[in-house]
């Protein structure tokens, strides 16, 4: 996955103006308590950080 479709599936679950603000505040356990800038920023794959945001989101299969 490409980051630009992480960040287009992170504005379709969380609206464009929040996706940006949550992913820089929100700690998932997940991702060693690291906020989704900190992980990405850390080398994890977009496809590995997009599916613990889905789940942590409890988006629907199809959105994972």
């Amino acid at each position: 996955m490409k980051e630009s479709e992480f960040w287009a599936r992170m504005e379709q679950a969380l609206g464009g103006s929040y996706a940006r603000v949550w992913a820089s505040q929100h700690q998932l356990a997940d991702l060693g308590d690291r906020t989704v800038d900190e992980a990405l920023a850390a080398g994890l794959a977009c496809k590995q950080v997009w599916r613990v945001v889905a789940a942590a989101l409890e988006l629907p299969p199809s959105d994972s």
